[in-house]
């Protein structure tokens, strides 16, 4: 069964609030909030691979203090402009 956009969104909103790590609830929840909506398919299950990462090298690629596989590099950048604005 396929899920539907709504209920993906929702999910996705949830884990990117229910992270292991403090720092990375508030980044990608405040991302989440503001992105999700607007993305499509595509960039949503790259959001949704993102999220299977371990949040310490999820920190240092958003904060830059280690290099982002080239993967997820342009969303990386969009979250970490996001959080600083």
């Amino acid at each position: 069964m396929t899920e539907h956009r709504e209920t993906r969104i929702r999910r996705l909103r949830m884990r990117s609030m229910r992270r292991g790590i403090k720092e990375m609830d508030l980044i990608l929840s405040a991302y989440a909030e503001s992105s999700l909506a607007q993305m499509n398919t595509e960039q949503l299950d790259l959001y949704d691979a993102l999220l299977e990462e371990n949040d310490q090298d999820l920190y240092q690629w958003v904060t830059g203090q280690a290099a982002t596989p080239p993967a997820f590099a342009d969303l990386v950048g969009e979250i970490a402009q996001t959080f600083q604005n």
